[in-house]
C-alpha cells in the first residue's frame, strides 16, 4: 500500500491541481500594473463621467481570466504536459481576455495616448482593418510554425514574449469590432460580417495543419509525462481541432450577432424613414 501511495504521489497528473495553485510573479505583476493604470485613468475622469459599472466589470473580469490562465492548473498542463491544454491557452489569450478588456476601456482613457501626431498617425494605421487582419494572422501563424513554438517551449522569456504578442495583436483583432474611439473607427456591419469570415480562413489552415500532421511537430511535449493516457499524436490531434473547431465557431456566432445588429440597424432606419414621410398637420 505504501508503495502505491508512493507511485500515486509521484505521478504527474498530482503536480497539477486547483489546491496548490503555481504563482508566476512576473504575470501577477504585469496584471496588478494594469489594474493600477485603470484605476488611476478612472480617477482622472472627465465630466461625462467614471467608466459604468458594465464596463469596469468587463474590464477587470479580463484581468481575472488573465490570472488564471497564465497561473495555476491550466498554465501547468500548457508548459508541461498538454499541447490541448496549450491550444486552451492560446484561445482564451486572443478570443476572450482582448474583448473583455475593449469592451471594458471607455475611448477617453485611450485618448491622450494619440494625441501627439506621429502617434496618432501610427495608430490610425495599425487599426486599419487590413492591418490588424494581417498582424494577428502573421502572430498566429508563425508561432505556430515548429521552430518558433519549440523555441518558445525552450526558453520562458521567449515564451512570455509570446503570449504578450498573442494579447496584443489580439488587440487588433477585436478593434474593427469593438473600437470606443471615433478616432479609429469601427467597421460597418456588413464589412464586420466578411471580416469575421476571412479571420476564420487562416486559423483553420494553422489548425488543420496541426491536426493532419503525421508526426510531433512539438518534440517538447512528446518528452512530456503522459497524462489521461493520452499518446503524443492524441494529443496533438485534439490541440489541432480545439483551435480549429472552437475557434471557427467563435466567429461564426460573431457573424451571427453583427448580422442581427445589421438587421436592427436596418429597421431603426427604415422605421425613422417612413415617420419622416408622414404628413403633420398644424
Amino acid at each position: 500500500m505504501d508503495n502505491l501511495l508512493l507511485l500515486a504521489a509521484l505521478h504527474p497528473v498530482v503536480q497539477v491541481g486547483w489546491t496548490g495553485w503555481s504563482i508566476h510573479w512576473s504575470t501577477v505583476i504585469g496584471i496588478a500594473a494594469l489594474a493600477a493604470l485603470y484605476l488611476w485613468r478612472a480617477s482622472k475622469a472627465p465630466e461625462s463621467g467614471t467608466p459604468s459599472g458594465a464596463q469596469k466589470l468587463s474590464y477587470f473580469s479580463g484581468l481575472f481570466v488573465m490570472f488564471i490562465s497564465l497561473n495555476g492548473p491550466l498554465h501547468d498542463l500548457s508548459d508541461s504536459f498538454l499541447f490541448c491544454a496549450h491550444m486552451v491557452q492560446h484561445l482564451i489569450l486572443t478570443l476572450l481576455i482582448p474583448p473583455l478588456l475593449i469592451g471594458g476601456t471607455p475611448g477617453w482613457m485611450l485618448r491622450p495616448l494619440i494625441k501627439p501626431r506621429s502617434v496618432r498617425a501610427v495608430a490610425k494605421f495599425v487599426t486599419r482593418p487590413a492591418m490588424c487582419y494581417l498582424i494577428f494572422n502573421v502572430v498566429i501563424i508563425g508561432w505556430h510554425l515548429p521552430v518558433f513554438y519549440n523555441a518558445a517551449m525552450a526558453n520562458h522569456n521567449i515564451h512570455i514574449g509570446e503570449h504578450l504578442m498573442f494579447m496584443a495583436s489580439a488587440v487588433l483583432l477585436w478593434w474593427p469590432f469593438m473600437s470606443p474611439m471615433p478616432e479609429l473607427p469601427r467597421l460597418a456591419y456588413p464589412a464586420q460580417i466578411l471580416y469575421c469570415f476571412l479571420t476564420t480562413l487562416p486559423m483553420s489552415v494553422v489548425a488543420i495543419y496541426i491536426t493532419m500532421a503525421d508526426h510531433v511537430l512539438y518534440p517538447a511535449y512528446a518528452a512530456a509525462p503522459r497524462i489521461w493516457h493520452l499518446t503524443p499524436m492524441m494529443d496533438q490531434r485534439i490541440g489541432g481541432l480545439i483551435m480549429w473547431v472552437p475557434g471557427s465557431i467563435i466567429f461564426y456566432a460573431l457573424m451571427s450577432v453583427v448580422f442581427f445588429k445589421w438587421v436592427a440597424r436596418g429597421e431603426d432606419s427604415l422605421a425613422a424613414a417612413q415617420v419622416d414621410w408622414i404628413p403633420t398637420h398644424n
